[in-house]
Parts: C-alpha cells; structure tokens; sequence
C-alpha cells in the first residue's frame, strides 16, 4: 500500500504548509453575483457544496484546461482555513477558529453546471475536478472584514468588489457550517464571489486579488 500524499497550501513567509482535509464552498454570497445567476439576494440561508481536498493548486502553476468542459469559468474568493475545529460554533467564537486566510479561485465547468441544474443532478462534476481549487499563500490570523478583491484574465480585470459585500460574514458562514458537520483542523471555506464570473480559454493568465494578501497567479497551456 503506497503512502497517499496529503494536500498542503503555501503559508506566506513560512516553509511550513498547510495540510489540506476538506474543502467547502458557499454559493452566491455577494448580491451581484446571486443576480447574475438568476438567484435572489435576499439573504437566504448560505448553501455549500464541496470539492476533494487534493483539487488545491499553488500560485504560479501552468495547468491543463480540464476536460469535458467547453465553458470553464473563473470565481475569484477570500478562502479560510481552519486551525481549531468544532461543531455548533457561536458566531461570536467562530474568528478564534481561523488558522489563516487567502486569495482562492473557484474554477467552474460552467456547461456542466448547468446541465446538472436543468436535471435536478448534483454539481460534482462541474465543481469538484481536478485543480478547481487554486489557492494562494495563506495569511496567518483571521480575515479582515473588508478589503478589495478582484480578478484578472490576461491583465484585463473581469471581477471587481470588496469582501464587505458577502451577504454571510466569515463568522456566520462558519457557525452556520458547523451546524451541518463537525470541522476540524485543515478544512478550507471558500466564501463566495463578487459579480463578473466568466469564461477562460486555453492559453490565458488567470490572477485573483485581495487588498494585503498574496495573490494567485494561474496559467493555462495553450
């Protein structure tokens, strides 16, 4: 039986890594990008699917376009680790669980998606491929409550707002998570995206931005 590798994130200015367990992602949390899915932004309760841990992917990687897809979108989002796990967290208590925070994106095979939403079929295909979790160095401490985010293909900026205008707080996308499983040391949130999400092709640089934290920088081979 080979040993399997474990999944890890850069820590900026550490040659530590962050082991990686699970990763969570929470649906159409700023109002825009609700909006131009056709969702309502009325502040429904946050919706969260997953992708495998081993999806993560360092800044500076030249990737494969994935397979299968013929429409693979760009979600640029502040990701939270987890450092101390629990269930049932308090709002209050949920910050004091953060290991760190940094810049993610939430690769997406549009075309997929969408087959699966006019089916009634779940997103696992279209979200949880492989390298669909590209992921920058972490910063130590919780998340700041706002800050700039935006993102780039090929230099020309594609998303652009702030972490101030997630519908669900870092603290309540939390608590309200813990409610459904038990989290623990190494799990990853992905905490939404701004409006402006759309297609990448073969060929193209892919940056994602947060006011004060290490960016993410992807390419595709041509």
């Amino acid at each position: 039986m080979h040993d399997v590798p474990v999944p890890t994130v850069a820590i900026a200015g550490s040659a530590t890594r962050f082991p990686v367990r699970r990763i969570f992602c929470v649906g159409q949390n700023y109002a825009e990008h609700t909006r131009e899915m056709g969702g309502d932004p009325s502040r429904p309760a946050p919706f969260f699917f997953t992708k495998p841990g081993d999806a993560v992917v360092d800044s500076g990687s030249v990737l494969a376009f994935p397979r299968q897809t013929a429409d693979l979108h760009h979600e640029v989002e502040l990701v939270v680790a987890i450092g101390t796990g629990g269930s049932d967290i308090a709002a209050a208590d949920a910050l004091a669980h953060v290991f760190g925070h940094g810049v993610g994106i939430d690769l997406t095979r549009r075309d997929l998606q969408a087959a699966a939403k006019a089916a009634g079929r779940p997103w696992d295909m279209a979200k949880g491929f492989d390298e669909s979790a590209p992921v920058g160095p972490l910063t130590p401490g919780a998340p700041p409550a706002a800050g700039a985010i935006s993102l780039t293909v090929n230099d020309e900026l594609r998303q652009s707002g702030d972490i101030a205008q997630m519908i669900w707080s870092v603290a309540e996308i939390i608590a309200t998570l813990s409610r459904f499983v038990v989290l623990a040391p190494g799990d990853l949130i992905f905490t939404g995206t701004p409006a402006g999400v759309g297609p990448i092709r073969p060929g193209q640089a892919v940056s994602g931005r947060i006011a004060g934290l290490a960016p993410i920088d992807i390419a595709y081979a041509g």
